[in-house]
């Protein structure tokens, strides 16, 4: 099996993470933070470390600025509830996933103002266009750092910049991009950044997080209130992190395994991950460009992107394609919106979507290279009218 769907989960995940999981459930399931014995403190311990590696991964002095959701979505959900109010005005691009702007349009039923900046067909952003938005009431700017779709960069430290001398704060979605491209938030500048456990950190589904900034938890206000093992005494929420935000029992089990994750991330070097997987894209895009019909969306150039890459064959449904890619050739990717129909009404394929590619540090160069023969031999059939629609 060829497995190109690493944009929407990562596998196979490093043997370490099916290790540190299956250690912790048979021997260390305590309740962290809940009680004094020594499975509680060695759950507690786990969270810990993990909190201290992402830190490290993302370039966050203080490990307690890192707070865990149960995936990048969540974060979010926290940023753009906790912090607009009525009135607001917030600013995003349209490139986002629907984890930015289904929670927007929500608050905008609520009375905030939403400003969608418009991306090219490549997905590029024009920082200028962010700067001549902003109005007296902006609060918040929310951007993508690389697109779900055409794994497009966007470049977020210009847009840092201009929210620097504005006094609005910046988050940005680095769902596509923590684990796979160098993030430094203080290099950065930004005051808050989702993250999601279960892509390019090799960690499990259910794991993810936010980090905040200096003083933003000041402004921010939990989307759920609840036990956290600290101040018991009170019945009011704690206000200090990473408790004001980590309501309830962990999912330690999980957090191990992003822990092993992010360690493999750590030991192979993020430098080392981004260079292969660049190349494996670069594979893709000129093996895709050489293909009659073939519509590779996006830049043609991998330094412009991350591992993500979407295409589409003339006269032929991306639906169909992903099928017989899967039935014919075992090869698994995803057809069709992902998640983003915005990003798509930018890039021209709405409604129809794409068929999505998108490689991992696990892939080959081989498997690559199969997946542009299995896609030259469909275009093919498709040309002689014997490709059966399914």
């Amino acid at each position: 099996m060829i497995y190109l769907d690493n944009a929407a989960t990562s596998w196979p995940k490093p043997e370490s993470v099916y290790q540190a999981m299956d250690t912790f459930m048979r021997q260390g399931v305590g309740n962290p933070g809940r009680s004094a014995h020594k499975l509680s403190i060695a759950s507690g311990r786990v969270i810990n470390d993990t909190r201290e590696k992402v830190a490290q991964l993302l370039g966050v002095d203080n490990p307690q600025r890192i707070v865990f959701t149960k995936n990048a979505t969540e974060a979010l959900n926290l940023v753009i509830k906790g912090i607009l109010r009525p009135g607001d005005h917030v600013i995003t691009s349209s490139m986002e996933h629907n984890s930015v702007m289904r929670p927007l349009r929500a608050m905008e039923r609520k009375g905030i103002e939403l400003t969608v900046v418009g991306c090219s067909a490549e997905g590029t952003l024009d920082p200028a266009d962010i700067e001549r938005s902003l109005r007296g009431n902006t609060r918040l700017i929310l951007l993508t750092h690389a697109s779900n779709i055409v794994g497009t960069i966007l470049p977020v430290a210009e847009v840092a910049d201009i929210t620097r001398r504005h006094g609005v704060l910046l988050c940005v979605d680095a769902a596509q991009t923590a684990g796979a491209l160098p993030v430094d938030v203080g290099a950065m500048n930004v005051d808050l950044l989702a993250f999601s456990g279960h892509k390019s950190l090799f960690g499990p589904q259910g794991t993810g997080g936010l980090f905040i900034g200096e003083g933003v938890e000041s402004s921010l206000e939990p989307l759920e209130e609840g036990g956290t093992g600290s101040r018991s005494e009170h019945e009011y929420q704690p206000d200090f992190l990473p408790d004001k935000y980590e309501s309830g029992t962990s999912n330690t089990v999980g957090l191990a395994g992003l822990g092993a994750g992010v360690q493999e991330v750590l030991n192979i070097g993020i430098s080392r991950v981004r260079r292969k997987e660049q190349k494996l894209t670069q594979l893709l895009i000129d093996g895709l460009a050489s293909i009659p019909d073939v519509i590779v969306y996006g830049s043609k150039a991998a330094a412009k992107r991350v591992a993500v890459v979407s295409c589409n064959l003339r006269g032929v449904a991306p639906s169909d394609i992903a099928l017989h890619l899967e039935e014919e050739h075992n090869i698994m990717c995803r057809a069709g919106l992902q998640c983003a129909p915005i990003a798509h009404k930018t890039i021209g394929n709405f409604p129809e979507g794409t068929v999505r590619l998108s490689p991992g540090y696990f892939t080959t160069e081989k498997q690559i290279r199969s997946t542009v023969d299995a896609l030259e031999r469909i275009a093919h059939e498709a040309e002689k009218g014997k490709l059966e629609h399914h």
